[in-house]
Formats: structure tokens, sequence, C-alpha cells
């Protein structure tokens, strides 16, 4: 097993995350205990030592199946991560009562990593309000030895990331951000990495596969990639690139079966750096997997003094691009709730103003509306 060094501490490369454990009859609330103890037994005898759960995965359950199959293995065996769940924003004044509660569902008097779940756009306001005393009330679980190590993840923008360091950046160790070569570029993830530099704060990763989405390309892709390296799985791929990112300490993969648990473990026990090739090679399917299906939105500027509306044009693009791409997902509605109703893309009048000055000819009433379906259909 790959590890990394962190402050004294020897954490497996290859983080247990349990967002993805195996259910029992289709139901996401009811965990396939036997299966998951059988991958939990897999990885621990390999070398794995870090697990990662919170408070919503499995609609509340994963805690606890996390705590009582943890509980057969010496503490001192693995490390265990949860989260505080500020991404609904009736949490925001409970800290104290939801910490408790994550103590007794884990079985744990101590976590060794705690985090601020999901700063975004949504909820910054509220994280660093200290009205509400979630960081107050953290630093001191910290301070009496219950935190060992406190931070935060984020799926929010760039500038959310920077607010939130702002008020708490010379407290936070370590930051977990979606990270995979096919978001490297696409959403930002290189700029938001030097941005945790800057802050001397390591990085975890979520979403390495990209929610299984790199776990299996188009043929095409697949066979480039095979003629680089024959011998080499495609998930394994975007684990290597990941272990090249250099302040990147632990990856986190949501696995759900034990051939998953099985083969991420055996990519997990060499280094095998990607050289200079198979990098750029890597980065250029990427390029290509999302180029021909996103608006070439440069970001000048041009429509928002023509829209009588004032919508942030660009922006709104943006989470579009991100939206259609995906396939749906949470980011975009997240980002948007947010924002007042009269700045949602429904609230386009379809005057085309922006689209005699756009230097892209985007059509970008034409996008307004198929933004605002597209949500709405999520929402049925």
């Amino acid at each position: 097993m790959i590890y990394r060094d962190f402050k004294g501490l020897r954490l497996s490369a290859l983080g247990f995350g349990t967002m993805r454990l195996p259910v029992l009859q289709g139901e996401y609330g009811k965990i396939d205990e036997k299966a998951a103890a059988e991958m939990f037994d897999y990885a621990i005898r390999r070398g794995v030592n870090y697990f990662d759960t919170a408070w919503g995965y499995h609609d509340g359950a994963s805690e606890t199946a996390v705590g009582k199959l943890l509980s057969a293995y010496p503490r001192d065996r693995y490390f265990l991560a949860t989260k505080f769940p500020g991404y609904d924003l009736a949490n925001i004044d409970k800290v104290e009562e939801i910490f408790e509660t994550q103590l007794k569902k884990c079985r744990t008097g101590y976590f060794d990593f705690y985090l601020f779940h999901n700063v975004c756009e949504m909820n910054i306001d509220a994280y660093i309000d200290e009205s509400h005393g979630i960081f107050a009330y953290l630093k001191k679980q910290k301070e009496a030895g219950r935190i060992r190590h406190l931070g935060f993840s984020a799926h929010g923008s760039f500038s959310v990331i920077e607010r939130f360091l702002e008020k708490y950046g010379k407290e936070m160790e370590f930051c977990q951000l979606q990270i995979n070569y096919l978001d490297w570029t696409f959403q930002r993830a290189k700029e938001k990495v030097e941005l945790l530099k800057k802050h001397s704060i390591p990085v975890w990763v979520m979403e390495p596969l990209r929610g299984g989405k790199l776990a299996r390309l188009s043929a095409e892709n697949e066979a480039a990639l095979r003629v680089l390296r024959p011998d080499e799985s495609i998930p394994a791929w975007a684990f290597r690139f990941l272990l090249d990112v250099p302040d990147v300490k632990v990856i986190l993969s949501g696995m759900s079966d034990l051939e998953q648990v099985r083969d991420n473990v055996a990519t997990f026990e060499t280094e095998r750096p990607l050289n200079r090739n198979e990098r750029d090679a890597l980065m250029s399917m990427a390029e290509g997997m999302y180029k021909n299906s996103v608006l070439p939105c440069t970001a000048c500027r041009y429509c928002t003094s023509h829209c009588p509306r004032h919508l942030d044009i660009p922006d709104l693009i943006k989470l579009y691009n991100e939206h259609r791409f995906t396939g749906g997902g949470f980011i975009a509605p997240m980002a948007l709730s947010a924002l007042p109703q009269d700045q949602w893309p429904s609230a386009c009048v379809g005057c085309r103003s922006c689209e005699k000055v756009c230097p892209q000819q985007i059509r970008i009433s034409e996008m307004m509306k198929d933004f605002t379906a597209r949500l709405q259909k999520d929402e049925e």
C-alpha cells in the first residue's frame, strides 16, 4: 500500500469512502452490512487505514454502519473521518447536538479527521457567521482531543473557497476537493489546488472517477490508453494522475463491492508515475471529452451589459455546461439556490440582446430555456 505522511501520521493514499456501500433490495438507506464487512476486512488487511463517512450518507445509515464495522478492529488501526452537515441549512444551529450524536453512531470517543461539509454558495454565509457557533464549538472539541484534525470539503466555486479561507484558513489542516483529470480544468481544480498551496493546506481527493464516469470510457479512448499501458486498468489511470499531484495525501474512492476494493487496492500497491507523454495524452483526451458538449463561453461579459434582467450570463453558462455534461447532479442547483430567483435562467425574457454582441455566437436564449427545462425535469 502506498502511504502519505501527514503531521507524523502514515495515511493510506487510498481512502475508503462510504457514500456508495452495497445496499439491500436497492434501498439506499439499507446497507448490506455483511457485504460491507467483507470489503472493510479486505481493505484493512491490505493496508487501507482511512475511512470517510458523513451524517447524510445512505440517508443517515453510513455513520452507524461504519462505526459498527470498524469497532471490530483496534482503534489505532484506522483513521476515521466524518463531517458537520452544513449542506443542510436546517442543521446550522445544531452543531453540538449533531457532533455528540455522531460520536455515538460511530462508537468512538474522538474523530481523527472532522470537516465542515461541502462549503458552497448556498452555505458560505452561514459557515462564516460566528453567531452560529460552528467553528467555535469544533475548535473547542479539537482542544479537548475529540477532534484530532480539522478541515473542510468543498464543491463550491473558487471564490467561495477563497472566502472560507480568508475566514478560517489559518485553522484548517486539510481540504477535500473534487479532483480528477477531467475536472482539472473543467471545474478549475488545478487553480483550487494552487490556492490551497498558498495557504499550506494539503489536499484530500473526492470523486477521483467522477461518479464512475472515468471508470468506463469510450472504446476509442480506452484503446488509446491501452496502447500506452496495456496492463493498466482504465480506473487506474485516474488514480495515477492524482498520485502525481504533489499536495494530495488521500484519494477517497466510494467503493460499492468487493471487486472494486480488490482492483483499487491492487492499483495502490505500487507507484507507477505517469510520464510526460502519458500525462499529455490523458489531458488531451479529457479536453476532447467535454469540449464538443459545452458552450464555448470565454466570459468576456459583453452580454451582461445588454441584459435587461441583469443576469450573470457567463456564470449561468458555466453552470449549464457542468449540468449538461454531467447529466444532472447537484452542483448547478446548489449554486443557483444561493441566488434570488430573478437571477435564475428562468428569468431570461428571450429578447436576444445578449446574442447580438456575443463573439462566440452562442444562442444564449436557447441555452436559458434548455437549462430551465433540465432543472425542472430534475425536480420531477
